[in-house]
């Protein structure tokens, strides 16, 4: 794979050599390592950080300046004509920098419904799961069938189809196979725009994410083999012990932390720096993880700042880890390492494991006396199907699919699946509980220093390209720009134990570095939110660390719209609700503000962006109304959705699944996913889902124990 890498950043270079520019000597970004401050690569050449310096007489100078001219005047058309000045002061932030042309044609390979006249020239580089050898089409029946080929549902296939006697296992993925372009963890924004998402957004609500497009929250959500490991900020957090032990607490047998580390360390294969050794880290599992090899100076600022404020450096994913550290995040050598990759790509000619994508699942199909499972319906190429399964029916859709799947399965709440016409099987709390990690990006500090943070012409350049394809190290593979966590627990907090409330990703830049492009796009923030807030931004070096609340008490839920299965569900997230949450929140943001303020930050000479939301003008900056007005405006999710077919024992009325992940009331049906986690924890949800995908597998297996493959 590195030679064909090779041999196509050289085919690539030969295409557009000119679009190429010169890199001054000076213009450098510094590779920093775990173990030092400011160290190069080891492996010599220097990263490169192209800001290109144009000379006045230089011809590609001229070209530039004609074109950006172009641009300035047809946006000065555009808002000449606007009455409100807020509005015409928006076209000089509509201008773009010059890019090179073979980034450009790969972000609009990525896009959504992207169909180019002449092919997609990079579809070559897409990865494929043909049927095994001596098939030409899927089986009528197999041992397992699994929905959704995500974070949890790839582990299961590739655990379910190990052993021998072999089981039969078809994979049913609604999405494509993932490819090279997606591996760039840069380009993230990107893909949560693109076909590789699910474009779910909230219902609009009082209150909840008013500077929003239409008023609500996006909700992308990975659709892909793969799944949101594809689409995700790549980002490994365990949560904390606490966390595990009081899932168990509830009821949930074999939860506890000491029993969930096993399943950890299984799939984990650390080669994370001065940390990958350590008891808790797993070092022969599939799932790589590792510390990016890009990263600022803004980094080692966050990290003394919070030693000031007497937060230790740590790996945060220690059990004793609760203070700040580098991010450590699924890639392999600064490429993305989703779940595809590791569990399904290694395997995909087993004769037993079938994996189909673009493919659909509608329904699953229940005898109405018995309660069980035997058969799904799904859609591909526009043709129905139905595969019938011997064994178990796997739900791993994630935390939205998968109950809008089981309700329109007859799996529900009674009231509400009678009143949409659908028979019911089995009542149940589905969709009722929804918990999700909600954040604010909008606490930014403007810096007074050059090439101190990340900026968007520096980044999308043809030189970037060729050296992450070399090498996987430069610009672009920094993970959207996080660079570090640091656990807080707040003023607010009553929890008695040392469980953090708040949690804070420390970027190389902002929202801003793009000047209002696909980041803050990729957020659905609007255009009048963004450039009134933010458009005096535009161009400048930032530094944002954003507070996501770990512990919401509010609680939301989903339904369904109707009855077909391609309308998308009802959302209502219910963001602050319980006004302790928007306490959190709060006190999150001054917290960052005291570290921005520090000394740490000085010598960059960091200052408080005092941006003017649309609506909270009349509120004094930084008192408890502005920023309650600031986060109600610009609040975004982390797409950390979970509860939605919460796990519980069967005391508890709320329950979907049981302990060992079986839809109450309904034999042969299981739900292996992020959806089953029963309360709020510290996590983001992609390692605990793959932990879940482990232990599925593993009881799964064991319920199976003494069936013999051949015997019907």
């Amino acid at each position: 794979m590195k030679e064909f890498k090779t041999a196509l950043s050289f085919v690539i270079l030969g295409l557009l050599y000119s679009s190429a520019k010169a890199i001054p000597d000076d213009e450098f970004a510094i590779v920093e390592d775990e173990d030092a401050d400011y160290q190069v690569n080891e492996r010599g050449p220097k990263i490169l950080w192209p800001y290109p310096t144009f000379v006045k007489n230089d011809a590609s100078y001229t070209n530039t300046r004609s074109s950006n001219n172009y641009i300035h005047n047809q946006s000065r058309k555009k808002y000449s004509n606007k009455k409100d000045p807020r509005e015409r002061r928006y076209y000089p932030f509509e201008t773009s920098h010059p890019q090179s042309p073979i980034v450009e044609m790969m972000k609009q390979s990525m896009a959504i419904n992207y169909a180019p006249i002449n092919g997609d020239i990079f579809d070559f580089l897409r990865d494929s799961y043909p049927l095994p050898k001596g098939h030409t089409q899927p089986l009528e029946v197999y041992d397992y069938v699994i929905v959704g080929a995500g974070s949890a549902g790839s582990v299961l296939a590739a655990r379910l189809s190990e052993e021998k006697p072999r089981a039969t296992v078809l994979v049913l993925e609604a999405g494509k196979p993932e490819m090279l372009l997606s591996d760039i963890p840069m380009f993230v924004p990107y893909l949560q725009l693109s076909d590789y998402s699910w474009p779910y957004v909230t219902e609009p609500q009082p209150g909840t994410c008013i500077g929003s497009e239409g008023k609500r929250c996006y909700w992308p959500r990975g659709k892909a083999v793969g799944g949101t490991s594809v689409t995700n900020y790549m980002i490994y957090t365990r949560g904390r012990p606490q966390d595990w032990d009081r899932v168990a607490e509830d009821g949930n047998y074999g939860w506890t932390s000491n029993e969930v580390l096993q399943y950890f360390k299984k799939s984990q294969r650390s080669e994370v720096k001065k940390y990958k050794d350590f008891p808790y880290n797993g070092r022969d599992g599939e799932m790589i993880v590792e510390g990016p090899p890009f990263r600022t100076g803004l980094v080692e600022a966050f990290l003394e700042a919070g030693r000031l404020y007497g937060h230790r450096t740590v790996d945060y994913n220690a059990p004793d880890g609760l203070g700040f550290g580098y991010v450590q995040t699924t890639t392999n050598r600064g490429h993305r390492w989703s779940t595809a990759k590791a569990f399904l790509r290694p395997h995909k000619r087993r004769r037993n494991l079938h994996i189909l994508p673009e493919a659909r699942a509608t329904k699953v199909i229940i005898e109405p006396k018995t309660k069980r499972a035997y058969a799904v319906e799904y859609i591909k190429n526009g043709v129905k199907y139905v595969v019938r399964c011997h064994r178990e029916i796997i739900l791993s859709a994630g935390p939205i699919a998968s109950p809008q799947l089981l309700m329109l399965s007859g799996v529900g709440p009674k009231d509400h699946l009678k009143e949409l016409g659908i028979p019911v099987i089995a009542d149940l709390q589905v969709g009722r509980n929804l918990y999700d990690h909600v954040c604010f990006p909008g606490v930014i500090f403007k810096l007074n220093t050059t090439n101190a943070s990340l900026i968007e012409p520096k980044i999308s350049t043809l030189p970037n390209l060729i050296q992450w394809l070399q090498y996987g190290d430069g610009l672009l593979a920094s993970p959207g720009t996080v660079e570090a966590i640091g656990y807080l627990k707040t003023n607010v907090s009553e929890d008695p134990e040392q469980v953090p409330d708040v949690e804070l990703l420390s970027l190389g830049s902002s929202m801003t570095l793009d000047s209002g492009g696909i980041f803050r796009q990729s957020w659905k923030i609007s255009d009048n939110t963004y450039y009134t807030a933010f458009g005096s931004l535009s161009g400048k070096d930032t530094w944002s660390a954003i507070p996501i609340l770990l512990h919401p008490r509010s609680r939301g839920f989903l339904e369904l719209r109707d009855s077909n299965p391609y309308s998308q569900p009802r959302i209502f997230p219910n963001y602050f609700t319980d006004s302790k949450d928007m306490e959190t929140m709060i006190a999150a943001i001054k917290y960052i503000i005291q570290l921005g303020q520090s000394k740490a930050f000085q010598k960059y000479g960091a200052k408080l962006h005092r941006a003017t939301y649309p609506g909270c003008e009349t509120l004094a900056f930084g008192s408890y109304s502005y920023w309650e007005c600031a986060v109600r405006t610009l609040m975004i999710s982390l797409h950390h959705q979970i509860a939605t077919c919460k796990m519980g024992p069967q005391t508890d009325p709320e329950a979907v699944v049981d302990p060992e992940l079986r839809v109450y009331g309904v034999e042969g049906l299981r739900v292996v996913d992020s959806s089953v986690i029963p309360r709020t924890t510290s996590a983001h949800t992609n390692a605990p889902a793959i932990m879940i995908g482990e232990k599925g597998a593993d009881m799964i297996k064991r319920t199976w124990a003494n069936v013999v493959n051949n015997v019907r």
